[in-house]
């Protein structure tokens, strides 16, 4: 039994993150007599001056409702860098990692993440160093787990940004377009569009055309609604175009709703405006379902560590939290099925995806 383990988190925040750290910090001390220790600032907080602060079950105190993270968190740092647009890890400062997670007395990790964070926690289990994985992105594009938290929470923003949307779109007879975040998948953007009576949704695994989109304007048109709402992915590419990006070189995704708006309004003559959600979808409060997943994702990653589980993720599958291979949650990014159930409701209920030959489907 491991008498003192290291919590950290990494990546972008997300709802939730919090109820993670409580819920591993409570499990470790009050069912297995634990010590843990806060790792600030990501991995980096393992490098240098290690920055490092206890946790106790009365500093975790209060904590279930925050947004954000108590412990920092990073998107790259030290242990990575981009190149040509894909993550290359970092040798070096993971022997110093582990050197100063030995010097600390920290005996296992549990690393809260998403893929590039993960990533980063197989090398350290690679060198024989205790990690339980926790799944964190409200991207929901990990394959492993069916849901990661976060994802409702984001979910929910983004659908009550599209009802606001909906009532202005209405009463200006404007096209309304909505940007939202998803990197290369369109997990947000299909679920909020669907609970959001979005006309068109564009995400990146069904390349859109203008045509497509102006036809179901027209459409719409035709039969008294002046007014259309789309709600498009960050990562959504045009036929036979690349993702768009508002940084080249930190291959940030971005522009691609102001784009849209530009063109329908230069084709059409309508009036159309652009609403990018962008952080609103990661910051704030995590809702209920995001408060719920992520404690039990902290307590069953502790429960993990404690029957000695190494190199292993916690994630949901028919309900039930299991553990998998973090080489296996790393492996693959979890896309939207294009002839999935989600996307032939959208289609069957009215629902515009812009494919060229949308009426094939």
């Amino acid at each position: 039994m491991y008498k003192k383990i290291g919590v950290l988190t990494g990546g972008g925040d997300a709802p939730g993150l919090n109820a993670v750290i409580r819920a591993a910090v409570r499990t470790a001390i009050g069912e297995f007599g634990m010590r843990c220790i806060g790792i600030e600032d990501s991995f980096e907080g393992i490098l240098g001056e290690t920055q490092l602060r206890k946790l106790t079950t009365k500093t975790v105190s209060g904590i279930l409702p925050r947004g954000g993270t108590i412990l920092g968190t990073r998107n790259k740092g030290s242990f990575c860098k981009i190149v040509d647009g894909d993550m290359v890890i970092q040798e070096m400062p993971i022997d110093e990692a582990l050197l100063n997670l030995v010097k600390n007395g920290i005996e296992a990790l549990i690393v809260i993440g998403g893929e590039g964070t993960l990533a980063i926690a197989e090398e350290f289990h690679k060198r024989g160093f205790p990690v339980i994985g926790v799944p964190k992105t409200i991207d929901n594009d990990l394959s492993a787990t069916e849901l990661t938290f976060g994802f409702m929470t984001a979910i929910d923003i983004a659908t009550e940004g599209l009802d606001r949307l909906h009532t202005t779109a209405a009463s200006h007879d404007r096209v309304m377009i909505m940007e939202v975040m998803g990197r290369n998948t369109g997990w947000i953007a299909l679920h909020a569009g669907l609970a959001g009576s979005a006309d068109i949704i564009l995400i990146p695994e069904i390349p859109f055309s203008f045509d497509s989109i102006v036809k179901k304007v027209y459409e719409r048109e035709k039969t008294g609604s002046k007014f259309t709402n789309i709600v498009v992915a960050e990562g959504a590419i045009e036929v036979g175009k690349d993702e768009m990006y508002l940084d080249n070189k930190e291959m940030r995704l971005g522009g691609i709703g102001n784009y849209i708006r530009g063109r329908v309004e230069e084709i059409t003559g309508k009036e159309s405006r652009c609403v990018v959600l962008g952080h609103l979808q990661r910051g704030g409060s995590p809702n209920a379902f995001d408060r719920m997943l992520g404690t039990n994702f902290g307590a069953c990653a502790v429960r993990a560590l404690a029957s000695g589980m190494k190199g292993e993720m916690v994630a949901l599958r028919a309900g039930q939290v299991v553990n998998v291979p973090l080489a296996d949650a790393i492996a693959n990014v979890k896309c939207v099925s294009v002839d999935g159930q989600l996307v032939r409701t959208g289609r069957d209920i009215g629902i515009s995806f812009a494919a060229p030959n949308e009426d094939d489907f």
